[in-house]
C-alpha cells in the first residue's frame, strides 16, 4: 500500500510545486512513484513533463474525479513515475462538485463527502506505487481538502516571511479537520522551510521563530534562495547541467523525510 504526502500552504510562492517535483524525481530512483497536480496553474504538470499545461486539457486530474477513473488519465514521465495533471480547467471542480455540471456540459452529479473525490479515486489503484505526492494550490480550496483527506502524511511548506508564519495556524486546523473529517488519519509530518534569503535579517528571525513556536515538527533542513532552483521550471530534469546543483540542496529533506516516514 502507498504512503500519500502532500505539499501545502495556503499561500503563493512557498515551492510547493517545485518541492513535489523534486521530491518525485528523487524518490522514483528507488521507488513507483506517483505525482498529482491539484494548482490549476499546472506548474507541477509543466515541471515533470515538459509540456504545457493545456496540452492535457480533457485528460487530467479533473477528469479522472469527475469519472472516478484514474488509470485513464495517467501520464507516464518514466518507468517508475506517472504523473495525474492539471490545467487552468480544475477551476471548475467546485462548480462540478456542487452542481453536477462539467465544464464541457456534460452532467455527472457526485453523490458522497466533497472533501473525499480524491481519495476514494485513489483508492483502487494505491497498491500500484510506494509514494503517491499531492502538490496543491495557494489557498483552503477544496483541492485542498481532497488533498489532505487523502493523504497520510503532509509537508506544511513555510516560506520565511510574516505572511507565511500567519498562515500556519489555519493551515494546520485543516490538517486537523481532514483528520477528524476523512478516513486516513491524516497527520503533518514536518514544517519545511523553504526560499530562505540568507542577505535578509528578517527571514533569519522568522526561521528561528517557526522552529520556536514547533520545535517536533521542523526540520532540519533549510532550502535557500538559489539560481539553479529558480532554473528548474525552465530546464527541467532532463539534460540540465544545473540539475545536481538543484538536487544537492533538497537531498538533505528527502532523507529526512524519508527517515520520519518509516520510523512511523
Amino acid at each position: 500500500m502507498s504512503i500519500t504526502i502532500t505539499m501545502g500552504i495556503q499561500k503563493g510562492g512557498c515551492g510547493k510545486s517545485t518541492t513535489t517535483g523534486i521530491l518525485a524525481h528523487l524518490l522514483s530512483k528507488d521507488y513507483k512513484v506517483l505525482a498529482i497536480d491539484l494548482d490549476s496553474q499546472g506548474n507541477l504538470t509543466e515541471l515533470l513533463s515538459g509540456q504545457v499545461s493545456n496540452d492535457f486539457v480533457g485528460n487530467s486530474v479533473l477528469e479522472a474525479m469527475e469519472y472516478h477513473d484514474i488509470p485513464s488519465y495517467l501520464h507516464t514521465i518514466s518507468d517508475t513515475l506517472d504523473l495525474l495533471p492539471a490545467n487552468n480547467f480544475l477551476a471548475t471542480f467546485a462548480r462540478w462538485l456542487y452542481t453536477g455540471k462539467t465544464y464541457q456540459g456534460e452532467r455527472i452529479p457526485y453523490k458522497g463527502s466533497p472533501s473525499l473525490v480524491l481519495d476514494k479515486a485513489l483508492n483502487p489503484i494505491r497498491e500500484n506505487y510506494d509514494f503517491i505526492l499531492i502538490d496543491t494550490p495557494p489557498s483552503l480550496s477544496e483541492q485542498t481538502t481532497n488533498a489532505l483527506c487523502a493523504s497520510d502524511y503532509v509537508v506544511v511548506m513555510y516560506e520565511c516571511s510574516n505572511w507565511c508564519y500567519s498562515a500556519i495556524p489555519n493551515f494546520l486546523d485543516s490538517v486537523g479537520g481532514a483528520k477528524e473529517n476523512g478516513e486516513r488519519s491524516t497527520e503533518v509530518i514536518g514544517i519545511l522551510r523553504t526560499m530562505n534569503d540568507v542577505r535578509r535579517t528578517d527571514a533569519k528571525a522568522f526561521n528561528e521563530l517557526i522552529e520556536e513556536d514547533y520545535p517536533d515538527l521542523i526540520f532540519k533542513t533549510i532550502i535557500t534562495r538559489k539560481a539553479p532552483v529558480g532554473r528548474l521550471s525552465l530546464y527541467g530534469f532532463q539534460d540540465n547541467k544545473e540539475l545536481n546543483q538543484v538536487i544537492a540542496q533538497y537531498y538533505a529533506f528527502y532523507k529526512e523525510l524519508l527517515n520520519r516516514v518509516q520510523n512511523r
